[in-house]
């Protein structure tokens, strides 16, 4: 067998969801025994997480010449090989010969086209999925595949992605291969009810996918127009370039667009190309291709392939990567990230900053109590939309908020670099261009100074979702409830929610009604009845509190940050020093007297849809040196230091603002670190020290995880510099349910979150924090004051880091798939039974030992015996004040030790352990644990405490195809279905994931 998979099974390996409530209780009962059994903090980490890249060279295609930069694959793809290679190529043999097409290009054209051949169980043509990360040239990939198949006499291709700008690189991609004979067609320059184009390629955005006519006729919809262009039986080619666009298939009319085309077109020969395709299993359900499910599969329907694999973790995912690779419907590789550097900027926030801040916290509590107040004051009973408009408008505010903290720390770092004969490329997502335009409608045309984008925010939604009787019109049911007394809450000295001086509780309920309830030492005052409040007057009541608060919002405004890329530009001298890619029309620049203007983008001569594609060919030239991208311009462009280009400058790509998600912070990070550039770039992340920041920094973070596409090749690596230390959604399963320790610790907490929407009271139908989830907790708390933010933020955060501690301790921690480096393993038994020796020698720690020079390093003895022998380890000061301690038994400790903790159970010794008694700790655990006390021992049971010598067992196979199967076995014997996936170094450093 050629290739195997492999799931690393142990008897102690479980999996659990924690709750942020037995966080709290876990964390505040941490208190150390004063008699703690060494035994019992030994088993932690065993398998290593192993090295994330590996180089790639293609192991079975033999043609081409080598790619002009270092390609690298992750490990975990490297371990499986592809499938042999029956297809013969029909292209040129000077497009391999004058290296227009690189041999790993050529690869993915042969590997696609031999997948072509394939037909699937229920009649379709099989697919193909490029997964090549940013700059490997999935443009001439794909341009090669269109190549073969018109040489093959298949005239006609469909080429979709996501701007019509991309046109222009799909007919440079055909010219530099010899192809520019095959000619390339915009379908947004052709009428609706023109068929008559021939042969060449149909190139369409998504957006065109769905779009439909408002003239009516035979073709109405793109969709019909294509079908007709391509003729019944079509067998030509069809991709789907940047296709994580299409992610959403079950949601949106894009995504049903892409299924339906392929379901239509059951012969098209289709190529899905991303290097975001599958960032979660859920997205690749437009991958109806893939033959991974539906007919003929393990799998009846996409949900039941969903919910095999997301109820596996992370691993499955990587096994999902491995089974496509062998299978040959997939090949994945990328650059190497040699040269590149990543570096964290956490920028500090000044005084003036956080009043302004706290101030515009303070309002957005105040608003959610009028918001309530005016619905419950008309009656409105759909609430839905209402909430869900606030919040998100929440959450835009004060990410604009975020953003404006960073940047006076960015152009004083730019400045920096640019002095450095360095160029500066920054990315953000969020132009402001909709709230300047309001500006601009409110002011006839004019404007009086720069616009405030998080003004704008607020003000829209008062404006537009303010509760009113007409919204009461449109999303009630037109009968009138009839309405409950209501109290009022009586104002505090903060000017948000009263509390009482003797802790009485408090019961809030934003969600239905204004039955606010609040008990607290004080009378209650009681609101006008519904009788009293009715017609001109409760109209009248509602428009004043909304005037009053649109007043507030106003005054706020003043003092609010102004909009971000228009600052940045004016920083940086202008326009004509910064080339702005973006998808804005227009923007706010400032005249030499010092007034502002509004100009539109666009330039003599040019359309605004070229106007990027110039400011690109003025940055490639060196005559600007400051570029600013949007997710516009995060697909497609290239903004490397090409060989090619006049501005060969170092990059310096700046992240102002992380992109909403990790499809796109890979898209904006690939434009420039790609093929054939002079020096590889310099990624810095700005990122504030508030602390509601890092729940976008961790909504990118987790992405990247699983897609292992950026830091380090693959989601493993876990150094401080990258991001996996903002992600807090992936390693443990958490809900922040109430707890009475966070209550005792933060007591101004309880009036905080209610202010942010979050109730107490698991009785009452809100949001309460039994049920509000890791990602509701971090958004909300964007709305705190910032060092009520930042206090419980750390709060959660160390919580959060000792359960992750703890669970690793514990062997329940899902760290993927595993490895062993070749001193650690010995496969003794063929196939099954797999023996690791955990131990380490004498003189390999005695040789550790000369080179430590701390005061506390060393040697040091137990004070306890174990069997009338006292046992032996060697410690090394780590980072702070922590230890990592190595023993005889099982090698490195992965969890520190502090130094208390390393006195209160041994004793330093000067010079060393005699080798005697290390050998005696290695010996004593040798095929048995040493803690023969252990109550698994007592009840009759295997106790694997401090044993040297492991024992596991390797299934081995296609993994993916019998999973479910093998789970459902392994329970029965151990009630957990739980497996852990492992790849293999042997000493004859062969890789292999089972054998």
């Amino acid at each position: 067998m050629d290739w195997m998979i492999a799931v690393w099974y142990h008897v102690h390996t479980t999996t659990r969801t924690l709750t942020f409530d037995r966080c709290c209780a876990s964390f505040q009962s941490q208190a150390p025994a004063e008699e703690e059994d060494e035994g019992d903090e030994e088993e932690t980490e065993e398998l290593g997480q192993t090295e994330t890249y590996a180089e790639y060279i293609p192991s079975k295609s033999k043609i081409g010449k080598h790619h002009p930069d270092h390609v690298v694959e992750t490990s975990t793809l490297s371990s499986v090989p592809p499938p042999d290679i029956t297809y013969s190529l029909s292209l040129p043999s000077s497009v391999a010969d004058k290296g227009s097409l690189s041999a790993l290009q050529l690869e993915a054209i042969v590997y696609a086209c031999q997948q072509h051949e394939v037909l699937l169980p229920n009649g379709q043509r099989a697919g193909f999925l490029i997964g090549d990360g940013a700059g490997v040239g999935k443009g001439r990939t794909v341009a090669g595949i269109i190549f073969e198949n018109y040489l093959k006499g298949r005239k006609k291709a469909l080429w979709f992605s996501v701007s019509n700008d991309l046109k222009y690189d799909a007919e440079r991609d055909l010219k530099d291969i010899e192809a520019s004979h095959i000619p390339v067609h915009a379908l947004n320059k052709i009428r609706y009810g023109d068929t008559a184009t021939s042969e060449g390629v149909l190139f369409a955005t998504y957006s065109a996918l769905i779009g439909e006519s408002q003239a009516g006729g035979q073709h109405r919809t793109r969709l019909k127009q294509i079908l007709d262009w391509c003729r019944e039986n079509f067998d030509g080619v069809i991709v789907f370039d940047e296709c994580h666009k299409a992610k959403n298939a079950s949601s949106t009319k894009m995504g049903k667009a892409v299924l339906d085309l392929q379901n239509k077109l059951p012969q098209a020969r289709v190529v899905y190309a991303s290097a975001t395709g599958a960032s979660e299993p859920k997205n690749m359900i437009y991958m109806s291709r893939l033959g991974i499910w539906g007919e003929g599969t393990p799998f009846k329907a996409f949900d039941e392939f969903l919910h095999a694999i997301e109820k596996r973790g992370v691993g499955a995912m990587e096994i999902v990567a491995m089974d496509m690779k062998v299978s040959g419907m997939y090949i994945a590789r990328q650059l190497s990230f040699t040269g590149v550097t990543f570096r964290i900027e956490e920028i500090p926030l000044d005084q003036q900053y956080k009043i302004v801040y706290d101030k515009a916290a303070k309002l957005w509590a105040e608003a959610l109590m009028v918001f309530q107040q005016a619905a419950d004051l008309i009656g409105l009973e759909s609430r839905k939309s209402l909430w869900g408009q606030f919040w998100s408008a929440h959450q835009r505010f004060f990410k604009y908020l975020c953003i404006a903290a960073k940047v006076r720390r960015l152009v004083e770092l730019a400045k920096e670099e640019l002095a450095k004969d360095k160029c500066i490329v920054i990315g953000l997502q969020s132009t402001g261009e909709a709230r300047t335009r309001e500006v601009l409608d409110e002011n006839d045309g004019h404007l009086k100074c720069f616009v405030s984008a998080a003004e704008g925010v607020f003000l829209s939604l008062i404006q537009k979702h303010f509760p009113s009787t007409k919204r009461k019109r449109e999303k009630g049911t037109g009968i009138k409830r009839k309405r409950k007394s209501t109290l009022h809450c009586p104002s505090s000295s903060t000017g948000l929610f009263p509390f009482s001086q003797v802790g009485a509780p408090l019961i809030c309920n934003f969600q239905v009604t204004l039955n606010f309830c609040i008990s607290f030492a004080g009378n209650f005052h009681m609101l006008p009845s519904h009788k009293e409040m009715h017609g001109l007057r409760e109209l009248e009541h509602v428009e004043k509190m909304k005037q009053d608060l649109l007043a507030k919002v106003k005054a706020l405004g003043k003092e609010l940050p102004l909009n971000t890329l228009d600052e940045l530009i004016n920083h940086f001298g202008g326009p004509e020093h910064v080339a702005e890619m973006t998808g804005r029309k227009g923007r706010v620049v400032c005249r030499p007297d010092g007034s502002v203007m509004f100009e539109s983008r666009a330039e003599q001569g040019l359309s605004i849809d070229h106007v990027n594609l110039k400011e690109k060919e003025r940055f490639m030239n060196g005559e600007k040196l400051v570029a600013i991208i949007s997710e516009a311009s995060s697909s497609g462009i290239s903004l490397q230091a090409d060989r090619r280009v006049k501005n060969q400058k170092r990059r310096v790509h700046m992240t102002l603002e992380l992109p909403w998600s990790a499809d796109r912070a890979i898209q904006q990070f690939g434009r420039t670190h790609r093929s054939n550039q002079v020096s590889a770039p310099e990624y810095v992340f700005l990122i504030s020290e508030l602390a509601g920041e890092r729940r976008f920094a961790s909504i990118v973070a987790k992405r990247l995880e699983s897609l292992g596409a950026l830091t380090h090749g693959d989601r493993r690596a876990t150094e401080s510099r990258d991001l996996s230390k903002y992600n807090f959604e992936n390693k443990v399963t958490c809900s922040c349910s109430q707890g009475s320790s966070l209550l005792s610790l933060f007591p101004e907490m309880k009036q905080g979150l209610i202010s942010v929407g979050i109730s107490f009271q698991s009785s009452l139908p809100c949001c309460t924090l039994a049920d509000c989830s890791i990602t509701k907790f971090l958004n909300r708390i964007l709305g705190l004051e910032v060092d009520k933010q930042n206090m419980l933020f750390q709060y959660f955060s160390d919580t959060f880091d000792y359960l992750i501690e703890k669970d690793k301790k514990e062997g329940k921690y899902d760290m993927g798939i595993l490895g062993k480096e070749e001193r650690d393993v010995d496969a003794f038994v063929p196939c099954s039974e797999i023996s690791v020796d955990r131990g380490l020698k004498w003189e390999e720690a005695y040789e550790k030992s000369l080179k430590l020079t701390g005061s506390y390093d060393g040697f040091y003895l137990s004070y306890k015996t174990r069997g009338n022998k006292y046992t032996c380890l060697l410690a090394e000061q780590g980072r702070g004040k922590n230890f990592i301690l190595y023993k005889p038994n099982i090698g490195k400790q992965s969890q520190p030790e502090s130094l208390d903790s390393l006195h209160k159970k041994y004793r330093q010794v000067g010079g060393s352990c005699s080798p005697a008694a290390w050998g005696e700790g290695q010996a004593s655990s040798s095929e048995q644990g040493w803690n023969r006390s252990c109550k698994l021992i007592q009840e009759g049971k295997e106790c694997f405490q401090g044993m040297r010598l492991r024992h596991y067992y390797m299934l081995c196979g296609a993994l993916l195809r019998v999973w479910s199967r093998i789970a459902s076995i392994m329970a029965d014997i151990t009630n957990t279905s739980y497996l852990q996936i492992v790849r293999l170094k042997t000493k004859e450093k062969k890789k292999q994931v089972g054998r």
